[in-house]
């Protein structure tokens, strides 16, 4: 407190006036001039221990940003009186919980990036360590045409996996960073089951898998057509890859004044209980996940019907076949 200039000045220029005053009080009564300086006296005292009662606020808020520049957690600086150093004091505070709850989410995620970045590893160390081997056997010249060939189309089916790893992450990074603009406009759920339905047809019926679809044919949605659909299409896959040949696949929709609403279910072997909670989770594969499966496609289309003002429901009981609704909410303006 003495250090500073402003404080020593105006005590300085308060005691010089205080002084004169009394000099001319003096002139009229020098017992006056005598209880003038004493009043004088306790003001500028009172003012002192004031001041200095302010300056160790100031210090100790100083102490609190320093230590919560350092790092620190769970320091109380909340004060309910009256007051401007009590009102910056709130301010400090709410600050800091800013400041620490953006500390937190930092560190979730670095741990989800470093996680993320393992599990990508994960998935590409396998592809890649079958297509070398591959490729020293394809290096034989004794290898005969057909064994040639047959390497060839599974390096050929590794590569398009790992293509299709890269893109499903690039869309996951896009939505994720805010960078994809979903539309908002009209979509014909009829139109919608179409297009997503289409390139599975020929893999169904190969697999011997029948496709149930019904609904109401006026039933719409306002949201994004072209990303719902990648939503779809990667629901349907999964239903297709764990029904078994004989099976079938319904999809069916409805719309009410709440929301409309798409119904897959599929009569495959079902999802085990402890599975469930985490079918929607990135890269996680259940216990009865394909052999080529990454555990994305689930978790990108929960991503995109959230980000559309819905939500995706999974009921499944093992040996039952599984069934996904998916509801898109109507916005209330």
């Amino acid at each position: 407190m003495i250090r500073n200039g402003e404080f020593g000045r105006f005590m300085l220029i308060a005691s010089g006036a205080a002084l004169a005053l009394c000099a001319g009080i003096a002139w009229i009564s020098w017992q006056a001039a005598l209880i003038a300086l004493a009043g004088f006296i306790l003001m500028l005292a009172a003012f002192a221990a004031f001041t200095h009662r302010r300056y160790r606020q100031i210090a100790l808020l100083s102490r609190y940003l320093r230590a919560v520049a350092a790092g620190e957690r769970g320091l109380e600086l909340r004060d309910n009186r009256e007051g401007e150093l009590s009102i910056l004091k709130n301010e400090i505070y709410k600050l800091a919980l800013k400041l620490t709850e953006q500390s937190e989410l930092l560190k979730k995620d670095k741990r989800y990036l470093a996680d993320a970045l393992s599990d990508i590893s994960h998935q590409l160390k396998t592809p890649l360590t079958s297509m070398f081997v591959m490729v020293d056997l394809l290096s034989d010249h004794h290898l005969d045409e057909e064994k040639r060939r047959e390497f060839t189309a599974r390096m050929n089916q590794q590569l398009e996996r790992i293509q299709w790893l890269m893109n499903a992450l690039l869309k996951l990074s896009r939505i994720d960073a805010g960078a994809v603009d979903f539309r908002s406009e009209p979509v014909q759920v009829a139109e919608l089951v179409e297009k997503a339905v289409a390139p599975l047809e020929i893999p169904m019926e190969l697999r011997q898998i029948t496709l149930i679809r019904s609904g109401e044919e006026e039933a719409s949605f306002m949201g994004d057509m072209a990303w719902t659909t990648e939503a779809v299409v990667n629901i349907l896959k999964n239903c297709m890859e764990h029904t078994p040949p004989g099976g079938h696949v319904e999809i069916r929709y409805a719309e009410n004044p709440l929301h409309t609403e798409l119904i897959i279910r599929d009569t495959g072997s079902g999802i085990l209980r402890e599975d469930l909670p985490h079918i929607f989770e990135r890269f996680y594969r259940g216990r009865n996940a394909e052999a080529d499966s990454v555990g994305i496609g689930l978790a990108m289309a929960k991503t995109i019907v959230q980000h559309q003002n819905g939500d995706i429901v999974v009921e499944s009981q093992w040996g039952k076949g599984t069934t996904f609704t998916l509801k898109f909410y109507k916005r209330i303006v």
